[in-house]
């Protein structure tokens, strides 16, 4: 299945007449609007993803729900794999022991960081949570710069992290006018925490030993152990017989969560393959505002003016660490 575009010569149009444009040529300029669209599709349904799975978790399990979700996510990574890795079978068993190791460490950090996300969704909310998630990729680049001397703009990425940690710190604060906060758990800012820093070592685990392996093959990978971890952890903890009262709509919600996942996944793949990567993943990040806003509409969840600011410096941190990655 051939995901790219095919375009004709600049200057012709299908019935081969020819013809001079006005303005200055662009050589993508048939394919511009086509990639863009693509892109943000991507952080649309990435941004939707936690508030779908919310929906799906007032009454359900986060264990069982993260192991619903996941089932359909397996689905589209290997989707993606079929589309994107050329003799699968051939790829599959070039993947050397040493790699097949760290992909499962990998999955297992992996797992555990979903596993703690949507623990932290069902308890918390949705404009808290999803900024402490999203700050793994500054504790990444922390690793990365500790572990592997990736140092290029370092100034940048240093003054990033700092401002994505202080944005972060914003958005999490405790509002004064929140009475039932300072009297209620707060064991969802632990699980939101958790998944960052598993996050984070997915991507460390994946750097040190995941080499030579096509990315989405390796998520499709890893999205096999994230299933089995999910499961075993549901069916260890004697929750299996809760799938029989699970409500419809909320396993609706969920299934259309992982489809949300898949969705962004393959407009992100389309944008790529099509469009200006460094672009691509800029719009990708702002994901985070699509969460912050649907979690007002769908939940009432308002943002105070710190919880504001902190919300513009984690998009200023993250999209200068992408510009000048």
């Amino acid at each position: 299945m051939n995901l790219g575009a095919t375009r004709l010569p600049e200057h012709y149009h299908g019935n081969g007449t020819r013809t001079e444009r006005p303005a200055v040529p662009r050589p993508e300029e048939e394919t511009l609007d086509i990639w863009i669209i693509a892109a943000a599709g991507s952080a649309l349904f990435a941004g939707l993803t936690s508030i779908l799975a919310k929906c799906g978790m007032r009454t359900v399990d986060s264990d069982l729900a993260t192991a619903l979700r996941t089932t359909v996510v397996l689905v589209f990574a290997w989707l993606m794999a079929g589309i994107t890795v050329p003799h699968l079978p051939s790829a599959l068993a070039a993947i050397s022991p040493r790699s097949y190791l760290f992909l499962a460490l990998s999955g297992a950090a992996t797992g555990a960081s979903w596993i703690c996300y949507f623990k932290a969704l069902a308890e918390g909310d949705v404009n808290k949570i999803v900024p402490i998630d999203k700050s793994s990729s500054a504790l990444s680049a922390l690793l990365a710069i500790a572990l592997f001397g990736e140092t290029g703009y370092l100034g940048v990425k240093l003054a990033g992290i700092a401002v994505i940690f202080a944005g972060t710190l914003l958005m999490v604060e405790r509002r004064h006018d929140d009475a039932a906060a300072a009297t209620t758990s707060r064991t969802w800012l632990v699980y939101a925490v958790l998944s960052a820093i598993f996050a984070a070592l997915t991507s460390v685990l994946a750097k040190v030993g995941i080499q030579g392996v096509d990315s989405n093959l390796a998520t499709a990978l890893r999205t096999c152990v994230v299933l089995a971890l999910a499961w075993g952890i549901a069916a260890c903890r004697g929750k299996l017989a809760g799938l029989r009262h699970i409500a419809a709509n909320e396993v609706g919600f969920l299934v259309v969560s992982g489809l949300a996942t898949g969705a962004s996944w393959l407009c992100y793949y389309y944008a790529v393959q099509i469009g200006q990567v460094s672009v691509v993943v800029q719009i990708d990040k702002l994901s985070i505002l699509v969460s912050i806003a649907f979690s007002r509409l769908a939940f009432g969840e308002r943002l105070s003016k710190m919880a504001a600011i902190g919300l513009a410096l984690i998009v200023a941190g993250t999209l200068a660490m992408t510009a000048w990655s």
